[in-house]
């Protein structure tokens, strides 16, 4: 019988690693019955990341098409779905804010607020760390840069939501509602920041989402269509992984009480932890390219026009790049990891990912010695492209 599996199967979804080994090992470069290529070997990802001939812009026509729908047109396609020249122009506008340099400036703003939140739930003696603590972190943060309102962060959540599901809409049935939820979302975000970006015009400040707008009034470099889909990028990108990165690192650490208990006797190493927790257990599954011309990956060749799709968590635990890569080691220094991609999508906000992880962990590490799961099943969401928890209860 020949090797595949169901992207959507709940046991998959629980723990793909042992299917990405079986991949590797027999099938590295796996046609998918339902019409992709799946890479899983580190060096062919990395190679697939790299190649220019592989494109992001023609994703959504290719998806399209599969979904008889009519393509998003190109010039509302985000930064993240676009290929040079224009790509680099819409990157170029907003990449001075999340310089390691700028970044690093945050570090006592990102203090106060995980002590906040850590003193809201104190008493308590339990919270459920995805929704008390791994999501209002980073949201708070990335709104506070742009210039939205954090109270309205409720009327958001949802939007975010269904857009990180339609990022799987290749893999539903066609009649599925994953893409209606989707573009419906996005129009939603989309109109509650024209009510915003009017306000900035009228009066700016001193927030990311005002530099914006005044790009966009010079006219060369920013349209209105780009504003909008730069901004809801930057909302939703800007939160969904770094909740992952807390949520999936915490319980790899309470599930690792040997590095845990490291972690505690020498804080010193939450840079490496970090690093280590991004590759054991990623944010981030997998991404998507559509080759412009045939390209050859294990001896095999795919044509132009088909769907690639690169998994960078199957490529993070490959025993050829990582010594022993099912063993989580929070000293591990030779440690190429791609969470963050590679590239010139490699993530914008890996320098705010970073900080936000290694200062919310650090502090949940030290300030509740007793942290424990309150429950050994854990809740995944279903997607195959973010794996991130539902909940996950702890007690301290």
């Amino acid at each position: 019988m020949a090797l595949s599996f169901n992207p959507m199967d709940p046991a998959f979804i629980a723990d793909p690693y042992p299917t990405y080994h079986r991949l590797r090992a027999e099938d590295p470069v796996h046609e998918h019955p339902l019409g992709f290529w799946v890479l899983t070997r580190y060096d062919d990802v990395v190679a697939s990341l790299r190649d220019p001939r592989l494109l992001k812009e023609a994703i959504p026509a290719f998806v399209a098409a599969r979904l008889g729908v009519e393509p998003t047109p190109k010039s509302s396609m985000s930064m993240l779905d676009r290929d040079p020249p224009d790509h680099t122009r819409l990157r170029g506008l907003v990449s001075t804010a999340f310089t390691p340099r700028v970044v690093e400036k945050l570090r006592p703003h990102v203090q106060e607020i995980v002590d906040g939140l850590i003193e809201r739930v104190a008493g308590k003696g339990e919270m459920d760390l995805i929704e008390d603590f791994a999501y209002p972190l980073p949201v708070i943060v990335i709104c506070e840069m742009l210039g939205v309102p954090v109270a309205d962060q409720e009327r958001f959540k949802g939007w975010g939501l269904d857009i990180a599901r339609g990022l799987d809409t290749v893999l539903l049935p066609p009649d599925s509602d994953v893409s209606k939820r989707a573009q419906a979302a996005r129009h939603a975000l989309a109109e509650y920041f024209r009510a915003l970006i009017a306000e900035r015009r009228a009066r700016p400040q001193d927030d990311l989402l005002s530099g914006l707008v005044a790009a966009e009034q010079q006219g060369d470099v920013l349209s209105e269509d780009d504003l909008l889909s730069t901004c809801i990028l930057l909302l939703i990108a800007g939160h969904e992984t770094t909740v992952n990165l807390i949520g999936n690192g915490t319980r790899a650490l309470l599930r690792h009480p040997d590095q845990l208990q490291r972690l505690r006797e020498h804080p010193e190493l939450i840079g490496t932890a970090v690093e280590e927790l991004l590759r054991f257990d990623g944010p981030v599954q997998r991404t998507a390219r559509v080759p412009s011309a045939d390209v050859t990956f294990g001896g095999k060749t795919i044509k132009a026009g088909s769907m690639i799709m690169p998994f960078i968590s199957a490529a993070d635990r490959d025993p050829a790049q990582f010594p022993d890569p099912d063993r989580l080691d929070i000293g591990r220094t030779e440690n190429r990891h791609i969470a963050f991609g590679w590239g010139i999508h490699f993530c914008l906000g890996a320098p705010l990912a970073r900080v936000e992880g290694q200062i919310a962990i650090n502090t949940l590490v030290r300030r509740l010695p007793k942290l424990a799961l309150a429950s050994e099943t854990p809740e995944y969401r279903v997607s195959l492209t973010l794996r991130g928890l539902e909940r996950l209860p702890v007690t301290f």
